[in-house]
């Protein structure tokens, strides 16, 4: 695949290392020079990478154009480009709809929204795509699993679920700082948490056909520690509160793709 990258930030420097960590890429790959520390950066660590000396370049040498800028950007930099019919384009541009982006990128009419997480890096992120564009789902299907959906208010409301990231960090902060007020090395207490989390998702993972609810249920012994805290946490909205953090964000994210 001939691959190009409109914004190098820090997704595009996630997929281009989770594309190229593992052996050699079947991909020839050119970066946008739009951030050259970045670009260049990753055109000295990796085999196959160039950096274009313009945008336009990169759309000119590309079959498949990852569009990765900044969404106060898009408009002004997809504007001033000439798009190919044959070009596939991918956008991981957050609150613009289909419909914008096929007004920005004419004549080009393959057009797909995704929304990797910096785990890419990894070969381990979860990846909506909207819609079910084969040259999108056979990409990120290399960087992880691909969760084709049908329209975007699903692929809506699962990048309102990427919003818990930062929460899912300060709850496992909050606890490993509290193990750590209890006399646990820093560090220690860090890794044990991290790994205690780590074990709960493998399994998770490991029976796709399991509810999170049942998981909760098997482990919220009668009478036992996991009943109550996890009792004191409904009894104080925690969950009730997820969900209405949420909706507001779901609201956020409609009301912004409903207005492009």
């Amino acid at each position: 695949m001939q691959l190009g990258f409109i914004g190098t930030g820090e997704i595009t420097s996630s997929i281009v290392t989770g594309l190229c960590s593992f052996g050699a890429t079947s991909h020839s790959i050119r970066l946008s020079p739009r951030n050259a520390t970045v670009a260049r950066e990753l055109s000295n660590r990796f085999k196959g990478i160039s950096v274009a000396s313009s945008n336009q370049d990169v759309l000119d040498h590309s079959e498949t154009i990852v569009v990765a800028v900044r969404p106060a950007a898009a408009r002004a930099v997809l504007s001033e480009l000439r798009f190919g019919r044959d070009r596939q384009i991918i956008s991981l541009v957050s609150g613009l709809s289909l419909l914008s982006l096929s007004r920005l990128v004419p004549p080009a009419t393959r057009i797909a929204r995704a929304v990797p997480l910096p785990s890419t890096a990894r070969r381990l992120s979860p990846t909506a795509i909207c819609p079910a564009e084969p040259a999108a789902l056979d990409l990120f299907a290399e960087l992880g699993t691909v969760f084709p959906v049908e329209t975007e208010r699903e692929f809506d409301a699962i990048c309102a679920t990427t919003a818990t990231i930062a929460s899912y960090f300060a709850f496992v902060e909050e606890i490993a700082s509290w193990l750590a007020q209890q006399g646990i090395p820093e560090s220690k207490a860090r890794d044990y948490i991290a790994r205690l989390f780590f074990g709960l998702t493998t399994t998770t993972i490991e029976a796709p056909e399991r509810s999170f609810q049942s998981f909760a249920a098997n482990h919220a012994t009668a009478g036992g520690i996991n009943e109550q805290f996890l009792k004191l946490l409904v009894e104080r909205g925690l969950l009730t509160s997820v969900s209405e953090a949420l909706d507001a964000v779901l609201h956020r994210i409609s009301e912004s793709r409903d207005l492009t």
